[in-house]
């Protein structure tokens, strides 16, 4: 399945009477990274037929297994900073956490009661074992609490501030902390953790700082700080707003997520010339959207042109998605039309490509703002038709010349001189 997210309004699959827990970023560090205990986590949508089916078969491994093994779910349509944080692409998504709970293992067994309590019970063994021959010491939080390196937080002063934060034109999540305060301390080791990941989930256009405001008292009076730890937005040109949200590093990771979307510029649409060109825009985004259009003889610039425009303005629509987008010419790429069913007719056509399992979804609509938004909303609520992309590999990509912008021009025929030939020679009909 193509994972995508929409928010819905659906009610939670699970309930208090279950034995399921119920993990969101507020609890999940205390319930989960913090445990000594082995835990299965399913990584859930409300509005997903597979979750659905799988709701009554992780209740009865949860009943089964407790007390032994813990089982919990999180609603990660809901909470996204922790689908991301774990690299929730599709649902339903199943974590082992066990001995390191900072890099939880994919469970891969069967989706029946029987089936998750087998897995849950042979994750068990191995950790035991683990812990039997010194190579585990129970929970890893206490070996490596913050999930982070501190790093990837700045350290900002009264001398660097203006020209890092106010001057620079990445958004800023700032702490101001005292370092004798507990607050700050409870936090520091979340703000680390939040700091990597959103390094990385961002490209480095959100960043995390910190101030000492007992040392740096000229920044911090500047804007009023007068309990710690306090939280600031800074974005270029705008006056600091307060960060009202949770303390937790998934609270964080969602925030600075959505800061980052809210002021993202929309995906550039890029033309494939050659083979690094898919290779780096399907690897690095949670889908592609590729469109194979007319032959420039058929459309002609205006019409080509027609049809980028459609394909732009739904790249911004989308641009929170964080997808990449592609358009090659009918023809140009033979082998990836072949791969995608399409070869030879019915251009412009559009496919979604989820690179990372070899999936993809074929627009079946009209190549208009109203078919193709048709068709990524089908896809983002799990409703799309998918198959496995031909072969199971990415196809062979032709390196091609950018198009010029220009109009087509059919190919120069060759001219031959007929002077010399007498067009009323008879012939011999036995030739003919």
């Amino acid at each position: 399945m193509l994972g995508c997210s929409l928010v819905l309004s659906v009610q939670a699959m699970y309930s208090s009477s279950d034995d399921v827990i119920e993990l969101t970023p507020s609890n999940f560090n205390r319930e989960v990274i913090q445990s000594d205990s082995l835990w299965l986590v399913e990584f859930y949508a409300p509005w997903c037929g597979h979750c659905q089916n799988l709701a009554p078969e992780w209740k009865k491994a949860a009943t089964a297994l407790k007390g032994i093994v813990k089982v919990g779910a999180v609603d990660a349509d809901q909470h996204k900073s922790l689908g991301g944080q774990y690299g929730v692409r599709g649902f339903p998504t199943i974590k082992v956490f066990g001995a390191n709970k900072n890099k939880p293992e994919e469970y891969q067994g069967g989706r029946s009661s029987q089936a998750i309590v087998d897995g849950a019970m042979n994750a068990l063994r191995t950790l035991v074992k683990e812990r039997l021959s010194g190579r585990s010491g129970g929970s890893s939080y206490s070996k490596q609490s913050s999930g982070g390196s501190k790093k990837d937080v700045v350290e900002l002063t009264d001398d660097n501030f203006d020209e890092t934060v106010l001057n620079g034109d990445d958004v800023w999540l700032v702490e101001f902390f005292a370092p004798w305060c507990g607050h700050c301390k409870n936090l520091e080791p979340e703000w680390a953790a939040a700091a990597t990941a959103v390094k990385e989930q961002t490209k480095g256009k959100v960043r995390l700082g910190a101030v000492d405001a007992t040392v740096h008292q000229v920044v911090s009076s500047r804007y009023g700080i007068r309990g710690f730890p306090t939280i600031k937005i800074f974005r270029k040109g705008e006056e600091p707003e307060d960060y009202q949200g949770g303390r937790t590093r998934g609270d964080i990771i969602e925030k600075a997520v959505d800061l980052f979307s809210d002021h993202a510029p929309a995906p550039e649409l890029v033309e494939i010339l050659n083979e690094d060109v898919l290779k780096k825009t399907c690897e690095d985004s949670q889908l592609c959207i590729i469109a194979v259009l007319p032959h420039i003889l058929d459309t002609g610039a205006s019409g080509r042109n027609g049809y980028l425009d459609v394909m732009v303005k739904m790249a911004e629509k989308y641009k929170k998605k964080l997808w990449g987008w592609l358009w090659t010419e009918a023809g140009a790429q033979l082998e990836l039309e072949a791969s995608l069913g399409i070869g030879g007719f019915g251009y412009p056509a559009m496919a979604a490509i989820n690179s990372r399992k070899m999936k993809f979804a074929l627009l079946r609509g009209s190549f208009s703002e109203t078919g193709i938004h048709e068709f990524l909303r089908e896809l983002s609520v799990g409703r799309g038709s998918t198959a496995t992309l031909g072969g199971g590999v990415m196809p062979k990509i032709n390196s091609v010349e950018a198009w010029d912008g220009k109009d087509g021009q059919l190919p120069v025929e060759e001219e031959y001189d007929l002077s010399d030939i007498d067009l009323d020679e008879d012939f011999d009909k036995d030739e003919l």
